[in-house]
């Protein structure tokens, strides 16, 4: 043996970088005596070779004649667009009415939020499991990417992109899609609460508070079928949560 006392030796070399570039707006202020906001926006662009998601470095690595360079795409994370803002705003409604009954009931009112918009993550197809390379090959793109957003007759499927744009490559040869070269649906979402404090003494009270979590009851889809072969293949197969609606209070002191 070439090297006594050793069983195996490990190779590492620095071949593949990522880069990401964006750029960042963050608003916060108080605008009026009423509303207090911050939004903040992100325009950005991640690329990575990595499979595996951050951290990863070059895990599993699809194609090892061609290397890295396969799957040199858009990161597991990489948003074109995030927008994100919160609110506190106090009704000014009846805040200084004279009449104390209506003052203490229907003033002194405040609503918050949390609004959130951002584009889709990226969605890689694979090949399917009759490759002979296993679901890490991408098939071909013999088509135009299309997101179609239908909704398919007699059955609760709504299809997002063009299943017949990719083809199974033949055995022994790697697809031309590129890696994560789909996105995911991108997501509007409104968390908002409507609540009043009751003072009882300058140190103690009771907070009502009326909350809703997808308050306008969008349907968000979340998880694709990116097999190509799959039944449901270009269809939707998750979604975040319906609106959820909940009413507390808190008694302090």
């Amino acid at each position: 043996m070439p090297y006594k006392g050793f069983r195996s030796l490990s190779l590492a070399q620095n071949e593949a970088n990522g880069h990401y570039n964006s750029l960042q707006v963050d608003l916060n202020s108080q605008f009026s005596r009423d509303l207090q906001l911050r939004a903040y926006y992100t325009l950005s662009r991640s690329i990575d070779p990595s499979t595996g998601g951050s951290g990863q470095d070059l895990n599993g690595v699809t194609n090892p004649y061609v290397g890295w360079r396969y799957d040199l795409g858009p990161s597991l994370f990489d948003r074109t667009h995030n927008f994100s803002a919160n609110f506190i705003y106090s009704i000014p409604v009846l805040r200084n009415s004279s009449n104390r009954l209506a003052k203490s009931t229907i003033g002194g009112w405040q609503v918050s939020g949390i609004v959130t918009i951002e584009s889709g993550l990226p969605i890689n197809v694979n090949g399917g499991s009759n490759n002979v390379f296993g679901t890490g090959n991408r098939p071909d793109l013999t088509g135009k990417i299309t997101y179609m957003h239908k909704v398919l007759p007699g059955a609760e499927k709504i299809q997002y992109f063009d299943p017949t744009a990719f083809t199974a490559t033949a055995p022994g040869v790697w697809g031309n899609l590129g890696h994560n070269a789909l996105r995911g649906p991108g997501r509007d979402n409104w968390n908002l609460s409507l609540f009043k404090t009751f003072a009882f003494t300058e140190a103690s009270g009771l907070q009502l508070r009326l909350e809703t979590f997808n308050t306008f009851n969008h349907t968000q889809f979340q998880g694709v079928s990116t097999g190509l072969g799959d039944s449901r293949f270009g269809q939707f197969t998750s979604a975040y949560p319906a609106r959820i609606v909940q009413l507390s209070g808190k008694v302090y002191f």
